[in-house]
């Protein structure tokens, strides 16, 4: 649909074109752009090949705003900043300020590692030159997020390390520049609904029903892990016609709708549910080999809730670090109801949480019986309220049970989060 504005994410490195590596910039921009009413009309992904970084920068300069991640560090094949001088037809300046800042850095990273200064400096100098008129928003390491204006262009550089560009991204969300480029798409209305439980076509369905689009409303329905996103666009006059929908959509899901305009992960939600509610979480885990564990973590501050994890995958492992009892791995398996409800009271007492998530199954290729099937997985959810054990049986590869199996467990634990009112564990309790 049309906006006041048109952006353009240029995302670069020569690892990823070549599968080395999964982009996670190129999602990430996209949709903080999305969330701000100005969905990009494009993700360009490029090596570091001269001529094909040219080719992408030169269209991402026509658009009002152009987002690049990647290529700013010291090195010969770290070429974006030159390129966009090129491009743009400005010349490289030395940002003397700037050197004595990334100076300031590199002699203190040659003195730890025992190497003369003179190994950075070349980099240093590199780094601090600038395409005339460009400003820095900030280093990550030695690497500076950039910005420039050029005609009715807004250009902003950003690092390749996804931590590294999602820090630096909130600098240039403070900058005037970028502030009036994303005032020009605030009039775009943007709701997301977001459910846990129905399929993609089921959602689809109830908005065919309800009328789907109009002139003025885009909806946009995408599955993630198993939650399925719907983001609703309304272009001025079209507010009334994207409330219809949004109305419709609750009504017909209400019980599934797990967030409203929140564009946090599941795995967050657990951690602030949990944090809010004064709990403490453990998970406990067999088949997923610690990605919820690593899920978890991956949010800054999930210390604050999160107590640890047992990955426990033979039987053995079972017994000695989560005292899951021979009896039920001899008469139920290691995947099985009972074995996945006794891994969550294992790693709750021995952790001294108030909550704990177990996970066991078989994620394949091999090991699947006719009883038991690859793909099948128990997961089991253990409060002071009691505990909740929940079959499924998951379809795709070793990758795609796994990372199902993950997100199923996230799921359960945000539910019972929800659902407690029980306080938290204290001393001797």
């Amino acid at each position: 649909m049309p906006t006041n504005a048109r952006a353009v994410v240029v995302v670069t490195g020569s690892e990823l074109v070549r599968g080395d590596r999964r982009d996670a910039n190129g999602p990430f921009l996209a949709t903080q752009l999305s969330g701000r009413g100005l969905e990009p009309a494009r993700i360009l992904l490029v090596g570091d090949r001269p001529e094909e970084l040219t080719a992408a920068l030169a269209e991402g300069v026509e658009a009002d705003f152009c987002l690049v991640s990647g290529g700013l560090g010291p090195t010969h094949d770290d070429r974006t900043v030159e390129t966009l001088a090129t491009v743009t037809g400005r010349a490289l300046v030395v940002d003397e300020d700037l050197e004595r800042e990334i100076e300031r850095i590199s002699r203190g990273v040659a003195e730890r590692l025992g190497r003369p200064y003179a190994d950075f400096s070349a980099g240093v100098t590199k780094q601090a030159s600038l395409p005339e008129g460009a400003v820095s928003l900030g280093l990550a390491g030695t690497a500076p997020a950039l910005l420039l204006e050029h005609h009715r262009s807004v250009i902003v550089l950003l690092p390749g390390p996804p931590s590294e560009l999602r820090r630096l991204w909130a600098n240039a969300l403070e900058h005037p520049a970028v502030k009036a480029v994303l005032a020009r798409a605030a009039g775009r209305v943007h709701r997301v609904l977001r459910f846990f439980g129905p399929s993609e076509s089921a959602v689809a369905s109830s908005l065919a029903e309800a009328g789907g689009e109009l002139d003025g409303v885009e909806v946009t329905v995408c599955a993630r892990d198993l939650e399925i996103h719907v983001d609703i666009f309304a272009e001025a006059g079209g507010e009334d016609r994207a409330e219809d929908l949004d109305e419709a959509l609750r009504a017909s899901f209400l019980d599934s709708l797990f967030a409203v305009d929140d564009e946090r992960a599941v795995e967050e939600l657990v951690l602030e549910s949990t944090r809010v509610a004064g709990l403490t979480l453990a998970t406990a885990e067999s088949c997923t080999g610690g990605l919820v564990g690593a899920r978890l973590t991956d949010v800054p501050g999930a210390s604050q809730a999160y107590l640890g994890g047992v990955i426990a995958y033979s039987d053995k492992a079972k017994r000695a670090e989560l005292d899951v009892p021979e009896k039920i791995l001899l008469n139920h398996g290691a995947v099985s109801e009972e074995t996945a409800a006794a891994m969550a009271a294992g790693a709750r007492r021995r952790f001294e949480a108030d909550v704990a998530v177990a996970v066991t199954g078989i994620a394949g290729p091999g090991g699947g019986t006719p009883e038991k099937p690859v793909g099948l997985v128990f997961i089991s959810v253990e409060s002071p309220e009691g505990a909740s054990t929940r079959r499924f049986e998951l379809p795709g590869d070793r990758e795609a049970v796994r990372s199902r199996a993950t997100g199923l467990a996230l799921h359960m634990l945000r539910r019972v989060l929800a659902q407690s009112g029980t306080p938290a564990r204290t001393s001797g309790s």
